[in-house]
């Protein structure tokens, strides 16, 4: 996927271009929805398909204090709109409060003068611009002077429940997954940096790598199976997400360690994307190290057995 950080990029792309705009996180069912409709146009009209998304997220800039964790970072979003629905061009659109102070009509205008705009695919309940002037009204009234396509798709409910970010954020709180798949139209995932750390685990014959996650909703803290996406390669392993009491002590803080099963490789500076598959339990201090090794024995050989490994 071809990442595009300004406006006036778009111009080199062959038109019309088919635009998603939206700040899809999660990449949800109704994010994709929105998604598939620029795509049908593309099939229709020839052209290319944008999606275009901000970053940071809105909300971090016009509310941080009530800012939610991400579902998805950006890099995150854009390997799996890249994957899920084979799109090769990503805007992304610096948001801070300048351009949070535009009316919504101003942004629609800089795309289109931009490049020839085929189409615009939105949630019905999109809402941009100061004082959110932007939404589907005003795109509607924009889309005959501007000589655009609208299309506005309406929200998704799986099962009685509204597809949203808010929805699957709770779902992951609770360790919900099988919601979360529901609503996500597949596996919830979390993207990190493997990061040097203490190396203990490395001294006890189960080397960790440490992850830095990209601000992104974690399940409840425990021990977990689960699979690790490294340069697209799937990998089995054990995580620990948690505060490691037993080593840390009044220094503790929150770390999520993933132990890939047959690999001794250093994969330092590398992203992982981790699926959580199964929880094995929760966190505890032990006694001691040697305690500690052998219940991560076990750990591993249970997350081994249900992985079919």
């Amino acid at each position: 996927m071809k990442i595009l950080t300004d406006i006036q990029s778009i111009g080199s792309l062959q038109g019309p271009l088919h635009l998603a705009i939206g700040v899809f996180d999660g990449v949800h069912k109704g994010h994709q929805t929105v998604i598939r409709r620029a795509l049908d146009c593309q099939k229709t009209s020839g052209g290319e398909v944008v999606v275009v998304t901000f970053d940071p997220h809105p909300v971090t800039v016009l509310a941080p204090e009530s800012a939610p964790r991400l579902l998805t970072s950006t890099h995150h979003k854009a390997i799996l709109i890249a994957e899920l629905l084979d799109v090769r061009h990503l805007l992304v659109v610096r948001f801070d409060r300048k351009f949070a102070a535009q009316t919504g009509d101003v942004f629609i205008r800089q795309l289109c003068e931009a490049a020839e705009i085929g189409s615009i695919s939105v949630g019905s309940d999109f809402q941009f611009g100061k004082g959110r002037s932007g939404n589907v009204a005003l795109l509607d009234s924009l889309s005959s002077e501007l000589n655009f396509q609208l299309n506005a798709t309406e929200i998704v409910e799986i099962d009685g429940v509204v597809a949203s970010s808010t929805e699957i954020r709770e779902a992951i709180e609770k360790g919900d997954f099988a919601s979360a798949r529901k609503l996500l139209g597949r596996e919830y995932t979390v993207l990190g940096t493997v990061i040097e750390g203490r190396q203990l685990g490395r001294t006890i014959g189960f080397p960790t790598a440490n992850l830095t996650v990209h601000s992104e909703q974690l399940p409840p803290v425990g021990v977990y199976a689960v699979r690790a996406s490294l340069n697209g390669v799937i990998h089995a392993g054990v995580a620990n997400l948690g505060y490691r009491p037993t080593v840390e002590g009044a220094d503790a803080r929150l770390l999520l360690e993933v132990h890939l099963f047959d690999w001794e490789k250093d994969i330092y500076g590398e992203d992982l994307e981790i699926e959580f598959v199964r929880f094995i339990r929760g966190e505890q201090k032990f006694d001691g190290v040697e305690a500690l090794k052998v219940q991560i024995q076990a750990d591993a050989e249970e997350a081994r057995t249900f992985l079919g490994v």
